[in-house]
Order: C-alpha cells, then structure tokens, then sequence
C-alpha cells in the first residue's frame, strides 16, 4: 500500500480509521485501477481465506477476483453446509484452521461481532465483509472512493442516501465513514425503514447536518 498505516491491519469498522487512512487507500486505489483487468504478482506467495457463513456474490467474488488478479491465491468457503461446523464445529475452531493456511482472512457472518471475534482469535489480519446489521465497512470504502474519484472532493457534498437505513449495514458504516468529512446528509426512507436511533445519536454527536 501507498501507507504503511493499513500494513497487517484488521478492517473491522470504518471507526477504526482515520482520513489519512482512506486517503492514503484512494491514492493506491487510483493508482491499482490501471490494473483492473490485468494479472500481477505482487501477492503471489499470499493466501486470502474466504469465510462466508452467508450468501454473498458481490462481495465475495470481489475479493476473489482481487487477489487472483494480484496472483495470489484463495480457499474458502460459502455457506457452512459443507464445512465442519455443520457438524459441530465453532467459530473459534474455524477461523484458528483458516489463520493456520491463510495469510489474510474475510468473514461474512450474520452475527454482530463476528468479525471482531475472529480478529481476536487469528493471528492474520481479519477483513470484516458485513456482519450483522451494523458493519460492511470494505462497501462503505468502495462508495467513499467512487465519490472521491467522480468529485475530486468529499468536503463540501450534499449526500443523498435512499433506502433501508434502519437494517442495511452498509448504510451504518458509510454514515461513519462521512463523519470525517463536511457534509450534508440527506437520509430518504419510508417510515418503517429510517435511520435506528443509535444512528441517529451518532450523527448528532459528530455535528451532521441532516
């Protein structure tokens, strides 16, 4: 990475970083798109452990064609059917197996806390790719660089969030991400689908305008 801020790091909640941070991610970013469709050997002798204990296609195929592209390589598994947990294992016992043949691991999970759990238990970085209904902070990156790069700026925007922001986790952790900008958030539901409270304290506590 262009930062060594991000080197051997959990990505676990957007909370636990900073503008730098995201600035020094855009700038790397930026710089990685000319090899989007491109085969590179920079992460040849890593393994990137997948572990989706829920459906996933965007997410979890990102990730994959990620690092084959940076010629690394990747195991795992989607959905728990086929794994030893289905037969008693836990989570503890999973992630400890993945740390022991990965270099990196992302974890889906329906459970809130997931991903902090297994950043306790393994040794290698742990990638939160949604948990619960409150983190997806890797998406709530993607949607804060595709504002970057189209603007050139953050500061400054009018920003207008539709949908369900009471149980799309995404929605939770861009908030988040916005609150080291200065912006005006426009949030647009029907009633049954707005902003929980706890949202809506945060925003207060960080001085948005919404």
């Amino acid at each position: 990475m262009g930062s060594l801020t991000w080197f051997n790091r959990d990505v676990i909640s957007v909370l636990d970083f900073g503008r730098e941070d995201f600035e020094a991610l855009f700038s790397e970013a930026l710089n990685m798109e000319r090899y989007a469709k491109s085969r590179l050997d920079i992460l040849s002798d890593k393994v990137l452990a997948l572990a989706f204990f829920e459906p996933s296609t965007r997410t979890r195929l990102s990730f994959e064609t990620a690092m084959l592209r940076l010629g690394g390589r990747v195991i795992g598994f989607s959905g728990t059917e086929a794994t030893s947990m289905a037969k008693g294992e836990n989570l503890a016992d999973t992630i400890r197996m993945l740390d022991s043949y990965a270099n990196a691991i992302v974890i889906r999970h329906s459970l809130e806390g997931a991903a902090k759990f297994a950043a306790e238990v393994a040794e290698s970085p742990v990638i939160n790719a949604g948990d619960g209904s409150q983190n997806h902070p890797t998406q709530a990156m993607l949607d804060l660089y595709t504002i970057w790069r189209e603007f050139k700026v953050i500061d400054g925007l009018s920003i207008g969030i539709l949908g369900d922001l009471r149980y799309a986790r995404v929605v939770n952790s861009l908030v988040q991400a916005l609150s080291y900008y200065r912006v005006k958030l426009h949030l647009i539901s029907p009633e049954l689908l707005k902003p929980r409270q706890e949202l809506v304290e945060f925003m207060n506590s960080r001085g948005y305008e919404v």
